[in-house]
């Protein structure tokens, strides 16, 4: 499919790099946005950069997600584009670390992009560089039966005491505090991703993520302590490894829990489920740890220059027009996401207003999540071992000593 000057070539998941001599004024820019929204946000951008600089021809070469991951090593290393999407925090830093990024400090401070991207500074940060352009994201939180609270006289609570306090409460009342589903895994690693934020700090729970601290470190055991508290006051569903995350959402939905810790993809089922709006609502993660800034879960998408970019000159003006206010507004848009500039505009939708405010003003940092933190390895053995933790938080001990050795085999 040829529009003018955008030539758009798939990729399957067992196809190379298509070869592409860069010439004068060609941009080469990879992705695995095929998705039908993430494809039509691209399309948009592209034309929309083109317009302004009628100079640069973009060639874009569209991959699918599995085709992507298997590919991007060795295209980055032998035919690189002159732009890939990737992640922002610990997933980009393999290529950091193998000198296939190229850091981009010089588009960042000609365009002011530590204020207007001042909440992700930190997750595209490493080395002391900044190694990409953010574009995209969306929050984790606590989504809530505010219905059942406002019954129960229970306010929002900021503080891990008023956290505890209401969950108390809800139990007294026959309501379950916090429905989950662990059956995939996934949604414990966020529970743990959120302890160990408000617990220890954004700059501990990276360097947990790169393998530099043991998993029996005390700074790990007071975060597991907190989460056992909970554990045994009763604050989780029931037989929640039996369950999705989709699955777990009905208890909510019946009333029968009120908070869910989740991203916020659960809103759409929820409000298909029958849930109005003045049901349902939306509060950060309590504080724990008063002397840790207050960082938070949101996935990041991001845009990188490859080192062996061709024309990294028009591929700096990419990134910068990516960043721009209006731009990210109208991406968003199309993606139902959040955009990180933070003058960008956000639709009258009430859950994307409370997740772009308190995301803009975040200054503890912006993890991406569990699996996406951790090698894979290391990712899949803790999450197993959080989903035993919830159902005998007996054995923490042990399961801490066993991540322990896996750590030493992951990272060594």
């Amino acid at each position: 499919m040829l529009y003018k000057s955008l030539k758009l070539a798939a990729a399957l998941a067992t196809s190379t790099m298509l070869s592409s001599a860069a010439l004068a004024g060609e941009l080469v820019i990879n992705t695995d946005t095929s998705d039908p929204a993430p494809k039509a946000a691209f399309e948009a951008l592209i034309k929309g950069f083109e317009a302004e600089h009628p100079d640069v021809t973009v060639t874009w070469n569209l991959f699918d997600h599995e085709g992507y991951k298997t590919s991007i090593r060795n295209f980055l290393t032998a035919d690189a584009p002159d732009l890939a999407n990737w992640y922002a925090g610990n997933r980009m830093l393999p290529y950091v670390n193998a000198g296939l990024f190229e850091p981009v400090d010089d588009v960042w401070e000609e365009n002011g992009l530590k204020d207007s991207l001042a909440s992700s500074v930190g997750s595209m940060t490493i080395d002391g560089k900044i190694w990409g352009v953010p574009y995209t994201y969306y929050q984790w939180g606590v989504y809530y039966r505010k219905d059942i609270f406002d019954e129960h006289g229970i306010d929002v609570p900021t503080t891990w005491d008023a956290f505890k306090a209401a969950g108390a409460t809800l139990t007294e009342a026959g309501i379950t505090p916090i429905t989950i589903g662990t059956k995939y895994l996934w949604t414990a690693g966020g529970v743990f991703d959120y302890l160990n934020l408000r617990t220890n700090g954004y700059d501990f729970h990276m360097a947990l993520g790169k393998g530099e601290v043991p998993w029996t470190d005390e700074r790990v055991v007071a975060t597991m302590n907190n989460w056992k508290e909970l554990i045994d006051a009763g604050f989780f569903l029931e037989n929640h490894a039996a369950y999705s995350w989709q699955e777990a959402l009905a208890p909510m939905v019946q009333g029968d829990a009120a908070m869910y810790v989740m991203g916020n993809f659960a809103v759409a089922p929820l409000r298909d489920a029958g849930l109005t709006d003045d049901q349902l609502g939306f509060f950060q993660f309590p504080q724990i740890n008063p002397d840790v800034a207050m960082a938070e879960e949101a996935p990041t998408d991001t845009i990188h220059i490859p080192a062996n970019a061709k024309n990294k000159e028009d591929a700096k003006k990419f990134l910068a027009y990516l960043a721009r206010a209006e731009v990210q507004t109208e991406i968003n848009k199309t993606l139902g996401q959040l955009p990180i500039n933070k003058n960008s505009e956000v639709g009258d939708d009430k859950f994307l207003q409370a997740g772009y405010e308190m995301l803009s003003k975040t200054d503890g940092g912006i993890a991406q999540f569990f699996d996406r933190d951790y090698p894979a390895e290391m990712a899949k053995a803790g999450m197993e071992g959080f989903q035993e933790f919830m159902v005998k938080p007996e054995r923490m001990e042990q399961i801490l000593e066993r991540l322990e050795k896996v750590r030493a085999r992951v990272y060594k």
